[in-house]
């Protein structure tokens, strides 16, 4: 059975003294280092100035560590850790599992294309890339993990290419007919930028996509679909990754001093909170922020993600889906003081305000900014600052941890 580390346990002991039935103690460490560049970082308590450690009088339930001293000589021990295994169960593998899905059938979508081109089979791949993009969004803010292996990453979306290299790249394999670029097998030794999403949204919205409707020229076709293809094969990999008994599932749910990857439950948490912390930074700071300006003359349509097939709103949506789902599916508010309740609730609040903002900016984006529907995005930029401090600030107070990351403090 796993020892907790010695901070854990000295705190334990301290809280002897002041115990006088069965209860939870919070174990919190500093810990961190297996980041090279962490944002956010677990303090423990005692150096925090001004963090109460009791709420109402009572002794905080939120349990980041699984730390449960039962008087009368049992031993403390370090438990599987529920909170992450909900959200592996409830949210991290079916959304995995979507992806996998949506990608084998914009595979079968191509094939079809490819085998008879027509009008419908084009609208039918293009619907597909749609529903592909959704999947993909939903998980993307899940940025470690077998995902990172192999450069997968970049490999199923390349983004921002500010300086258009991927969309050369790809523009030079249609009009060379590569046939590298058209077979899976090779594709994979090529640029990540023509491997992925971006490249597959060219060749299904981009200039000559009208071509994909009647025979005759068949190289673009057969591009596509080795890209379908090689997204097929990534996400399958990171589907079975997640789902292997022994793999990084495993390692997240169950940190101890044996663990290669999660030493402590402060780094499993921490991980955790990152999803959010992070994943509000990049939909908002990176993906919102490159192309909308803060007055509509700054606005630029042309650096939006998915701006050719007219999916903006539809991946920002799914990015914020995927952070709500994997909030309600770990309960990360049942860990919460009964004091603290508001901050779930302004959490829930938020999400749904931040889905009725981009329903609103649907539609190709260059048409959303030009129109009134424009001043949903500014709103929605406002909700997920607001998010971030909920995540990085409330609740990480709540919870005895010290949030820093830049999009408050401006580092």
């Amino acid at each position: 059975m796993t020892k907790p580390s010695g901070f854990a346990a000295n705190r334990l002991c301290r809280r002897l003294s002041k115990a006088a039935s069965q209860f939870v103690i919070l174990g919190r460490s500093a810990s961190g280092a297996k980041r090279a560049d962490p944002r956010i970082q677990a303090v423990p308590l005692a150096k925090r100035s001004g963090g109460a450690e009791k709420r109402n009088g009572s002794v905080l339930r939120g349990s980041f560590s699984a730390f449960v001293l039962v008087l009368g000589g049992a031993s403390p021990a370090l438990a599987a850790n529920a909170t992450i295994e909900k959200a592996i169960d409830g949210f991290v593998r079916p959304a995995y599992a979507a992806l996998d899905a949506a990608a084998a059938k914009q595979a079968r979508d191509m094939q079809a294309l490819c085998a008879d081109p027509a009008p419908g089979r084009l609208a039918t791949a293009r619907n597909g890339f749609k529903t592909l993009v959704g999947a993909w969004g939903e998980v993307e803010t899940i940025r470690f993990g077998p995902v990172t292996e192999e450069n997968r990453l970049d490999k199923i979306l390349f983004w921002p290419d500010r300086k258009s290299i991927g969309l050369k790249q790809v523009q030079a394999a249609l009009a060379d007919k590569d046939p590298t670029a058209a077979d899976p097998a090779t594709l994979k030794g090529k640029s990540v930028a023509m491997q992925g999403l971006g490249a597959l949204e060219f060749v299904l919205f981009g200039s000559g996509s009208e071509a994909l409707e009647q025979p005759g020229d068949p190289y673009r076709c057969a591009y596509g679909l080795a890209v379908a293809r090689n997204i097929e094969g990534m996400a399958a990999s990171i589907d079975d990754a997640w789902r292997a008994p022994d793999g990084i599932a495993r390692l997240w749910a169950n940190p101890g001093a044996g663990n290669t990857l999660y030493r402590t439950d402060d780094e499993a948490m921490t991980e955790l909170f990152d999803v959010f912390v992070h994943g509000l930074e990049m939909t908002r700071d990176v993906r919102l922020n490159g192309f909308l300006g803060q007055v509509s003359e700054d606005d630029k349509p042309r650096q939006a993600i998915f701006w050719r097939s007219g999916a903006t709103a539809l991946s920002l949506q799914a990015n914020m889906r995927g952070l709500q789902k994997l909030f309600d599916a770990s309960e990360l508010a049942e860990l919460l003081p009964p004091d603290s309740a508001w901050i779930a609730q302004s959490i829930g609040f938020e999400f749904r305000t931040a889905a009725r903002m981009l329903e609103a900016a649907k539609g190709p984006v260059a048409d959303v900014l030009a129109a009134p529907e424009r001043g949903s995005l500014p709103a929605f930029r406002l909700i997920t600052s607001h998010l971030s401090e909920l995540f990085g600030v409330n609740m990480a107070g709540a919870l005895g941890l010290s949030a820093g990351f830049s999009s408050l403090d401006g580092d």
